[in-house]
């Protein structure tokens, strides 16, 4: 039997968003065999942890490290284009599109192959203990957009 790790992605690089691929098990999928809207939550998640993940390590290094330092989702506005299937292989692709002081502007997509299934717009606020804070520099410059 083999190990099959989880996937950290492709990071981003020359402007290019990060990639991370991630398979549709039953347990995502509705009574019709779709996936079921929340479940893109979950890959969407993951596809920014993973992001965060392959620039500054574990979220819960950089949580203690940054001295309590968390993200968190302020907003987030989903298109669902197609439906995937249990079984599918998807990508998530995440693209920084801007940086504020305390936040960043994301776009995300689920792929299947070169079909768009999902499109979000997202915003990440950088809190700690309950209040916004300002990115810290190297993650700002590790996340900035190209161009």
């Amino acid at each position: 039997m083999s190990v099959i790790e989880p996937s950290t992605g492709d990071q981003t690089q020359n402007g290019q968003p990060h990639r991370m691929r991630v398979r549709v098990y039953y347990e995502d999928t509705d009574f019709s065999g779709f996936v079921y809207h929340a479940s893109y939550l979950r890959f969407l998640e993951r596809g920014r942890t993973e992001l965060l993940r392959g620039l500054a390590g574990d979220q819960s290094d950089l949580h203690r490290e940054a001295q309590g330092l968390v993200f968190v989702v302020r907003r987030m506005s989903l298109d669902f284009v197609r439906p995937a299937r249990m079984d599918d292989l998807l990508t998530v692709l995440t693209h920084t599109n801007s940086l504020r002081g305390a936040s960043m502007q994301l776009t995300q997509e689920v792929r299947r192959d070169d079909a768009t299934l999902v499109v979000a717009a997202v915003t990440v606020a950088c809190v700690r203990d309950g209040r916004a804070v300002r990115l810290p520099e190297v993650l700002r410059r590790q996340l900035a957009p190209a161009g």
